[in-house]
């Protein structure tokens, strides 16, 4: 799912920058935001890093 996607399925579809700045400041694990990547298909930014995210999806078969 990308950022835009996750602001539009919120209501408000031009608000992905917002999104990417809210799970940037997400340390819950319950909320899976290492799994909101960037339109282009790259991983975007991680709170704990890109290579944390990056390693996240590959263990979940989410990047090959």
């Amino acid at each position: 799912m990308t950022y835009a996607e996750v602001a539009r399925r919120a209501g408000s579809p031009r608000a992905y920058r917002a999104v990417g700045n809210i799970l940037t400041t997400n340390y819950d694990p319950a909320i899976p935001c290492h799994r909101v990547v960037r339109a282009d298909g790259s991983v975007g930014g991680y709170n704990r890093g890109s290579a944390q995210k990056r390693k996240r999806l590959e263990a979940e078969g989410a990047l090959w």
